[in-house]
């Protein structure tokens, strides 16, 4: 059995300012690559499935980049519809759950976070999230976002950072009524009936998210 992806790239990414004047944050090169290279080099491996793209802001890039990739889009040029909504508009396309959906805009140093979050799921969850313990997440100025339990269970807290990976169950993305809204929404729902769960990455995450964090991330990978 596989499991489908979402990979979140439609984002306008103004934090990054010029350097997002005329193309899209996931083709920032980040060591020579684009961003979005690196988030889909992981997905190469048997274990997952069908590999969508959520496209929006200079979507055409995007699409003429990953010409030569084994991805399909979801197309969200009329409206930036926020991660819920992206998720919920690509499932006809995904077509299966639970799905895994992963940001496009940070860089890893260890194992590949996609067979680490599979390898830690169980039926029992409704979705987990990928985090880093701050003293492993590179150039990260937040205080945290979840405290976990000793069984996993998340709840929010100044604490591990999410790194933007996660696999969960579709049903109540589906159930929402609205087409844009945040992931944190269905997040609070999950977490209120206890099936929210995190595991923690066995590596170092940098989120590349303003221009300072590029040198940053390409430190941490060496280059």
């Amino acid at each position: 059995m596989t499991t489908p992806i979402l990979f979140f790239a439609a984002g306008l990414g103004t934090r990054m300012g010029q350097l997002t004047k005329d193309r899209p944050k996931p083709l920032i090169p980040v060591a020579g690559r684009a961003l979005i290279d690196h988030a889909l080099d992981f997905s190469e491996i048997p274990e997952v499935g069908r590999r969508i793209v959520n496209l929006h802001y200079h979507g055409d890039m995007v699409r003429q980049h990953l010409r030569n990739r084994a991805v399909a889009f979801s197309d969200e040029s009329n409206a930036l519809l926020e991660t819920g909504g992206g998720l919920k508009k690509a499932l006809p396309l995904l077509e299966e759950n639970p799905v895994l959906t992963m940001n496009t805009d940070a860089v890893w140093s260890g194992p590949n976070p996609i067979r680490q979050i599979l390898g830690a799921w169980q039926e029992h969850m409704e979705a987990l999230l990928l985090l880093v313990p701050r003293d492993r997440a590179v150039g990260h100025l937040g205080k945290g976002d979840f405290s976990i339990s000793p069984d996993g269970q998340l709840e929010r807290a100044p604490g591990a950072i999410y790194t933007g990976l996660q696999i969960i169950r579709t049903d109540c993305i589906a159930d929402i009524p609205e087409l844009k809204f945040s992931m944190n929404l269905a997040w609070d729902q999950i977490a209120a009936r206890g099936g929210l769960y995190g595991c923690i990455y066995n590596g170092q995450w940098c989120d590349v998210g303003q221009p300072a964090s590029i040198p940053l991330a390409e430190s941490m990978l060496h280059v």
